[in-house]
């Protein structure tokens, strides 16, 4: 018995098969950077130790793959962003036009320490974006990479505050923006070492971000005129 190799069929299979090892190499490469930005900062971390943590011979593989760092960065950033967003955007849907300023500060901490809980432990993503605001040029990528949901949130809050002056405002949107990122880098570095926190679940570590942001928000302005 004759057997005809089909040579569409055969250019389509070698095709996938080499697609699914592309997505996986990247997602070893994503894994990998992750983890070692998380723990040793972005500028610290080569392509080529990347490389070697993601189990690649080639030391090219990951520029090969992303491009320059800046471009790595955005891709793990991306990775997160969308499963984020889409809390986010269920909570937005649950709260409509809330006036209270509680629901709009929840719909800026849930998302991610909701996120992180469904990572198990240990997880990097916080630490990451603990190291990457402190240089300027990649807070622009993570900041590229911002969702609608979050643009929305923010809107619907600062609705609830019309009295705060401009300055004061801005002012404190970066001390939550602070708090936030490192209050749950924190306690995933703890998480990480099987050191004590302060609360026993993710859950509850949003519970009192939020309480503290709403302290935060709704604080005095002092006159020093």
């Amino acid at each position: 018995m004759t057997y005809r190799i089909d040579s569409g069929a055969l250019v389509r299979m070698t095709g996938k098969l080499r697609a699914e090892r592309v997505s996986v190499t990247r997602e070893r490469i994503l894994s990998a950077a992750e983890r070692l930005f998380a723990e040793h900062g972005v500028f610290a971390v080569s392509n080529r130790q990347v490389s070697e943590a993601a189990g690649q011979g080639n030391n090219a593989a990951v520029g090969y793959h992303f491009g320059t760092k800046a471009d790595l960065v955005r891709a793990i950033a991306r990775r997160h962003a969308e499963p984020v967003d889409r809390i986010r955007e269920q909570m937005l849907a649950d709260i409509g036009d809330s006036a209270d300023v509680r629901d709009w500060v929840a719909c800026l901490v849930r998302p991610v320490t909701e996120h992180l809980a469904a990572q198990g432990n240990p997880t990097w993503y916080a630490r990451f974006i603990a190291q990457v605001v402190t240089d300027p040029s990649l807070r622009a990528v993570i900041a590229e990479e911002t969702h609608a949901s979050l643009r929305q949130a923010m809107d619907g809050f600062i609705r609830c505050l019309p009295e705060l002056p401009a300055e004061v405002r801005a002012e404190r949107s970066d001390m939550a923006r602070q708090l936030i990122t490192h209050v749950c880098a924190e306690r995933e570095r703890a998480l990480a070492e099987g050191a004590p926190t302060p609360r026993s679940s993710w859950h509850d570590t949003a519970t009192g971000l939020i309480d503290a942001l709403v302290g935060l928000w709704l604080a005095p302005v002092s006159d020093d005129s």
